[in-house]
Parts: structure tokens; C-alpha cells; sequence
């Protein structure tokens, strides 16, 4: 089993309603699930999305 390191957002509040990244910023969770799913991700690619508004509703 390998173990990840993760990293939560300096933005994060108490209630725990964030994602965290691996240290190698490969993979999203959770934070209120640490031991649910994470996601392989291609960070650059994720945060250009987010920034052209892909996500907005």
C-alpha cells in the first residue's frame, strides 16, 4: 500500500470542506473522507480549467 502525503489549502476553514493534494500533486481527495476515493489528476490542467471558468455554474 503506498502512502501519500497530503496537503490542505492555507484557504481551508475548520469545517473540513476542501480538497487536499498529494505532495506530488497527482491526486485530490476529500478532506471530510480521508480514507474515501481520491483522483489521479493532471494539475496543470486542472487549475487552467478552473481559471477559463470551466467549473462555474
Amino acid at each position: 500500500m503506498i502512502e501519500y502525503h497530503w496537503r490542505k489549502s492555507s484557504y481551508s476553514h475548520q469545517n473540513g470542506a476542501c480538497v487536499e493534494l498529494t505532495s506530488t500533486l497527482d491526486r485530490v481527495r476529500d478532506s471530510k473522507d480521508p480514507n474515501g476515493p481520491m483522483l489521479n489528476v493532471d494539475v496543470a490542467t486542472f487549475v487552467r480549467a478552473v481559471k477559463d471558468g470551466r467549473f462555474d455554474r
